[in-house]
């Protein structure tokens, strides 16, 4: 195992090209290496047999919180209160073992603790921020409905007034942990435009159905959920949430994440890639001596080492605060279109066998679909783009 783990640093230094590691700070680097570690003794093991299963690792949620990434650059309420650029560099070591994974800790801190830190009251906050950061109740986030996917204005889930009450009907789809989750964020439609609630999954007329069979995201867990008058008192309402601003802010935090982790997903098909061809020999000689496969290894390289240094210059904007929506739009559109790129090359190196699951460069390609679709897919972001450029808006 030494050896191994000898090999791997030596072959990961050798790709840092640009010396990007020299930018981080020692700080920077311990934490990256903690969940590198983190990952390496409890995702890497098992990933394979998860995928397979489609089994989401729920077991998981309280080493999550004692690694201090749920909710990670969170102040106050027992969270981490981490960086920008440290949440990011967890971000991609988590998506190097799997996309999923690192979903979790997305919808669970970006998205649902996000939700409520920004925008709950102190009372919200002091119920459910603690026991989400340390992963004993887990949260999911409602925006997308089965007919608004891309344009959530055009929501149908409504909440109206009936007394000193709020009663919730509607659906929402692809909601991650929704399953498992002991409360989720929901926004919906009201006579006031768009709020936010904290719904309790045990609320009645509350229903959730988990949606399966996937071809990506396998570890991971999707659903829809469903609203049949479900009754909430006036607390359930996020008090600071008016209009779509309010879930367009946790989806910019959990973009920001992604610029990040599919450079993870990205990275680790590039490593998988190397080693095979190190090793395959064909034609009396390693296929790493062939010119073709150093095209390809060295193009993969090209572009995470760009990826990375546009995911670190967001970061240090974002810590500065000076991040801007559409500078994660860019980042986002970028790297994980690369990362599908690198994930669908990287397979081609490893041949026949690329297609077995115990490699996993067609795993992330797959996972990396479903990344490239959620939290604005690449269309949403090219128009993002557009509109900033032109100053005219294309999406209707």
């Amino acid at each position: 195992m030494t050896n191994d783990r000898r090999e791997i640093g030596a072959l990961r230094t050798a790709s840092d090209v640009l010396a990007i590691d020299a930018l981080l700070s020692a700080g920077e680097l311990a934490v990256r290496d903690r969940v590198r570690s983190f990952v390496d003794a409890e995702i890497r093991p098992n990933i394979a047999d998860w995928f397979d299963r489609a089994h989401f690792p729920a077991e998981l949620a309280p080493a999550f919180g004692e690694l201090g990434v749920l909710g990670m650059n969170l102040e106050g309420y027992g969270c981490p209160g981490r960086s920008a650029v440290e949440y990011g560099l967890a971000a991609l070591e988590l998506e190097a073992g799997d996309s999923g994974l690192r979903t979790f800790v997305s919808v669970q801190g970006s998205l649902a603790m996000g939700s409520i830190h920004r925008w709950g009251s102190e009372e919200q906050k002091q119920e459910w921020l603690p026991r989400m950061a340390c992963g004993e109740a887990i949260g999911s986030f409602g925006l997308t409905e089965p007919t608004a996917g891309s344009d959530p204005s055009s929501m149908k889930t409504f909440a109206r007034r009936d007394g000193s009450d709020w009663v919730l009907t509607g659906s929402k789809r692809w909601i991650g942990l929704a399953s498992i989750a002991a409360l989720a964020v929901v926004w919906a439609q009201t006579d006031d435009g768009v709020r936010g609630f904290i719904v309790p999954t045990d609320a009645p007329g509350f229903h959730v159905s988990v949606l399966e069979p996937k071809l990506s995201m396998r570890a991971s867990i999707q659903a829809e959920l469903h609203f049949d008058d479900v009754r909430l008192p006036e607390s359930a309402l996020l008090p600071g949430a008016r209009g779509l601003r309010g879930p367009f802010s946790a989806l910019n935090e959990a973009r920001y994440g992604i610029v990040w982790g599919a450079l993870g997903a990205g990275r680790d098909s590039y490593e998988a890639a190397l080693r095979y061809a190190l090793e395959r020999e064909q034609f009396g000689r390693p296929i790493a001596g062939f010119q073709l496969t150093q095209q390809k290894l060295v193009d993969m390289v090209v572009e995470l080492q760009k990826g990375a240094l546009l995911a670190l210059h967001l970061g240090r904007l974002k810590d500065a605060g000076r991040l801007t929506p559409v500078q994660i739009s860019l980042g986002k559109l970028n790297n994980v279109r690369e990362a599908i790129a690198i994930a669908r090359e990287a397979r081609t190196i490893l041949g026949g066998n690329g297609v077995l699951i115990e490699h996993s460069p067609i795993r992330h390609a797959a996972n990396l679909e479903s990344v490239r679709t959620y939290e604005g897919t690449d269309e949403v972001h090219t128009l993002i783009l557009g509109e900033h450029l032109t100053g005219i808006g294309a999406f209707r």
